[in-house]
């Protein structure tokens, strides 16, 4: 039988906290659209993850919480853990996630997992991160880790979301990154962003597969296509952007790999609500 220990959220009532779950404190959130926000909470001294790996988080706002799969924003030597998150209208978790505040408790499971991992990927001399929508989360981990630019001459970190708006967490992140006293002397020169609008105006837009399928994204980046002998890739985003993009790889020759067989690229299926 699970041991249970009390916690109060917010001012709501009492709910006991399952073992196996580590109840953490917000330490800050912040809001970038009506519809997308990060927040960060304090990190057990005991909790070991790899940079890209994703957690089951929840709120102890019932007898038995709703857990959500979110990747860790934040990198493997960061003292807090930070995540990413969309606002779902009546969304199990996000419904009520959305209007955290710093000093409230957020449950976090104890085991982290995914493929967005640089062991789960051969060596290479390019490394494409891509992502839409909140799907930049687990890549925000990974470009602030010296192990990325250690295994990887250049990074590629692609974002295409809706709106230009929506674009602001990732412009802030990989200039936060570049400025970064551990990360930014690896990042500066070999870090490149490239974002991509497909609702709006800008210098940008489309599809990221369209923009591969074109030429446009590698004649806009002055790189030759993809190819399995010198290039890699991740992929996080919705089911169709992961579909589409996973098919676009495997037409560059491309080869999905895993953590037990280490390949050309990777794709993480991970989604919240």
């Amino acid at each position: 039988m699970n041991e249970f220990t009390p916690i109060v959220q917010g001012s709501a009532a009492s709910f006991a906290i399952p073992a196996g779950v580590f109840a953490q404190t917000v330490t800050a959130v912040e809001h970038f659209t009506d519809r997308l926000f990060k927040f960060r909470i304090t990190r057990p001294a005991s909790f070991r993850f790899r940079s890209g790996e994703f957690v089951m988080i929840g709120l102890p706002n019932a007898e038995k919480p709703v857990y959500r799969a979110y990747s860790i924003a934040s990198p493997s030597w960061d003292e807090e853990i930070e995540f990413y998150s969309i606002k779902v209208p009546g969304g199990p978790l996000t419904g009520h996630l959305q209007k955290i505040k710093a000093g409230d408790t957020v449950l976090m499971r104890k085991k982290p997992t995914g493929t967005l991992v640089n062991d789960a990927l051969l060596p290479g001399k390019r490394l494409y991160m891509f992502s839409t929508g909140t799907g930049i989360a687990p890549f925000a981990s990974l470009i602030r880790d010296p192990d990325t630019y250690d295994k990887f001459d250049e990074v590629i970190l692609t974002h295409t979301c809706r709106e230009v708006n929506e674009l602001k967490y990732g412009q802030q992140l990989v200039a936060e990154c570049l400025e970064d006293p551990l990360v930014g002397e690896f990042a500066t020169g070999r870090l490149r962003h490239y974002t991509s609008v497909t609702r709006e105006a800008y210098p940008f837009t489309g599809r990221i597969t369209d923009l591969m399928a074109s030429g446009k994204l590698f004649e806009d980046l002055g790189v030759a296509p993809i190819s399995p002998e010198t290039d890699r890739g991740m992929i996080c985003g919705s089911m169709a952007m992961l579909n589409d993009t996973k098919a676009t790889l495997e037409g560059f020759g491309l080869v999905e790999g895993a953590n037990n067989k280490p390949a050309t690229f990777v794709v993480e299926r991970a989604f919240v609500d």
